[in-house]
């Protein structure tokens, strides 16, 4: 143990390609990556079996890209996170090292994990360094005038104009090849990723797996195909469910098999890299990206809302129906309104929904049943691929007028006459 190491904590950051951590780390010293797989705080978080799924197959390619960066992996699993800062303690047992490097994760238990961490790790004179990533802007760096976070979104994005009219954000380049370590890792009980991985993927229905690839290089060419082939009429096809309209990236950009940079790097390729808008389809797109960004902010900066409270708090004592029976034929789309059966049902059999559809289906259980938003939120979570806490809160927070920059109240999507629209 006489080589002191630098390690990379990979979180949802599954990709070797534009990633702040493992380019920081690479140009310190040699380094050794980990992932701590948590199955019961996953479950804790509602955390759908599919996500886990695909996360657990995207690491198996994470391991093969990292084997040929000469970089380890140790895969171990950690219950709770809890548990995370004794299990950092213990590795110096078997592996010297001096720093983690990790990006940064925004949620209340994540931050908390991390504080731990660095807390524990201090005390035995070591660090954990947090590196900006998910987002285009370092989190409590877009500010109005009164220094306070934005509130609505479209003040929000005029900021964000701004700034990227100065410079669009840069991708880390990639890491070089580094020189081969030899460990002797047989005292520590490495996961079988792949045998974890066929266990969740027995929970779900078999096509799910089929219907998402993983890898950089399927997600990157997803990418390329919106750009070149979808990216012009984005701004009116985006709203039909019955075409494949949409970037379908949410799930890679989710678990970071894609990052937000290498998002808006291509959108302007053709401008070579200058922050000029050419067409409807490319504003809008970019307006999606920065609701992203938006919702991202305000869990960090408004942390009440991913502790299932409203971000009005005014609407915290709202009376929602108890109506089990109706709630169980929205979960299973059979409320006889066909756009939100449709969904219901896309939601179950494929772990994805159409985002116009998810705001129908959202708006019909909180404004026409009366049903609290937090119940839906839950069952999206469940069930979706490409579960996000900051997305999916805000998007039932502002169907359910509970939200910043929310639907007013009396604003009640019409679930047939939208049927007649959209299918």
């Amino acid at each position: 143990m006489s080589h002191v190491y630098q390690l990379i904590w990979f979180r949802q950051d599954l990709r070797i390609h534009d990633h702040a951590a493992l380019w920081r780390a690479t140009q310190t010293g040699a380094c050794i990556a980990i992932v701590l797989l948590s199955p019961e705080q996953w479950q804790r978080h509602d955390d759908a079996p599919i996500k886990i799924e695909f996360y657990l197959r995207q690491l198996q390619e994470l391991k093969k890209q990292l084997d040929s960066l000469n970089i380890p992996l140790i895969v171990q699993t950690i219950p709770l996170w809890n548990d995370i800062p004794q299990f950092f303690i213990r590795l110096l047992e078997h592996i010297s090292f001096q720093t983690i490097y990790a990006n940064i994760e925004v949620g209340v238990h994540e931050l908390q994990r991390d504080a731990n961490v660095q807390k524990l790790l201090n005390q035995h004179q070591k660090e954990l360094v947090l590196l900006h990533d998910r987002t285009l802007f370092p989190f409590a760096s877009i500010r109005n005038q009164s220094n306070l976070p934005y509130q609505v979104f479209g003040a929000f994005k005029k900021a964000c104009y701004q700034r990227l009219q100065h410079a669009l954000p840069q991708c880390y380049p990639m890491p070089n090849i580094q020189q081969p370590i030899e460990l002797d890792l047989s005292a520590l009980a490495q996961t079988d990723i792949h045998q974890l991985q066929v266990e969740y993927a027995e929970k779900i229905k078999p096509p799910m797996t089929t219907l998402w690839n993983v890898g950089e290089s399927h997600a990157h060419n997803l990418l390329d195909h919106f750009i070149d082939q979808n990216l012009t009429d984005y701004k009116i096809s985006r709203d039909l469910p019955s075409i494949s309209g949409t970037s379908q990236l949410s799930t890679y950009l989710n678990i970071g098999i894609l990052s937000i940079r290498q998002c808006i790097q291509a959108l302007f390729r053709q401008q070579h890299g200058d922050f000029v808008i050419q067409s409807e389809g490319q504003q809008t797109w970019l307006d999606e990206l920065l609701w992203r960004e938006f919702y991202q902010h305000i869990l960090f900066d408004f942390p009440q809302v991913s502790r299932h409270l409203p971000f009005k708090a005014a609407t915290q004592n709202i009376n929602w129906r108890n109506d089990p029976v109706n709630l169980e034929k929205w979960q299973q789309g059979q409320t006889g309104i066909p756009i939100v059966d449709a969904g219901m049902r896309q939601l179950l059999a494929t772990g994805w929904m159409h985002n116009r559809v998810r705001m129908i289906c959202a708006m019909f259980l909180t404004k026409n049943l009366l049903i609290d938003w937090r119940i839906g939120e839950q069952w999206f979570m469940q069930h979706l691929i490409d579960g996000d806490l900051a997305a999916n809160n805000g998007g039932w927070q502002w169907c359910a007028s509970t939200g910043t920059d929310a639907a007013p109240y009396f604003r009640v999507f019409n679930p047939i006459g939208l049927t007649h629209y959209y299918l």
